[in-house]
């Protein structure tokens, strides 16, 4: 992709591209870059707990692009040219899912993976995690998240770990690792 300027594209959602040392090296519409030649880009996870500790996992939309109808994390998104990480988490919580996320923390912030959807469309990522915590249930927008549900940490961490192909290839590399670094979020 050459370079390309978020005022050629004043409505488009952008995502940063980065090059392999994640320099950032441009940007590119969101709705241009998710093909079966990807390139690598700026993006994060985020796990939403309740103050009890239970997680928040949705299932996404069918009409998504790649992975329909799976069960994953919380949200995922895309932070703009220039937006802070944790503004766009918070961003991208209120955007998909009609929450207030508050205490955003990035808790794995080397994530990154690379993976190919049935259809042949790539994900290609630096995708730090981050979980936040809310007081709400979500109020989802209808063409990202199909369904929704609560769920205790450790009966996440045991489907994802014996029905992995359940869950969005994020989510099945995310989840152990979350769970190696802390096993679980304190109850408030």
């Amino acid at each position: 992709m050459g370079s390309i300027s978020a005022d050629d594209h004043p409505n488009a959602e952008m995502v940063v591209l980065l090059d392999e040392q994640l320099s950032e090296k441009g940007v590119a519409p969101k709705a241009s870059v998710h093909t079966a030649d990807t390139p690598l880009h700026l993006a994060f996870s985020c796990y939403v707990f309740a103050s009890d500790g239970r997680v928040l996992l949705t299932r996404r939309a069918l009409g998504k692009k790649t992975w329909p109808g799976v069960w994953t994390n919380s949200f995922c998104g895309h932070p703009g040219p220039g937006e802070p990480m944790a503004d766009a988490v918070t961003r991208r919580g209120r955007q998909e899912l009609g929450l207030t996320v508050t205490e955003p923390r990035a808790v794995i912030p080397d994530f990154r993976y690379r993976a190919v959807d049935a259809s042949g469309i790539v994900e290609n990522e630096f995708c730090p995690v981050w979980t936040a915590v809310v007081d709400s249930d979500p109020r989802p927008e209808p063409g990202e998240v199909c369904e929704w549900r609560w769920a205790e940490w450790a009966d996440l961490v045991a489907a994802v770990g014996r029905l992995p192909y359940l869950f969005s290839p994020w989510a099945q590399l995310q989840v152990p690792r979350l769970h190696a670094a802390r096993s679980g979020p304190e109850p408030r």
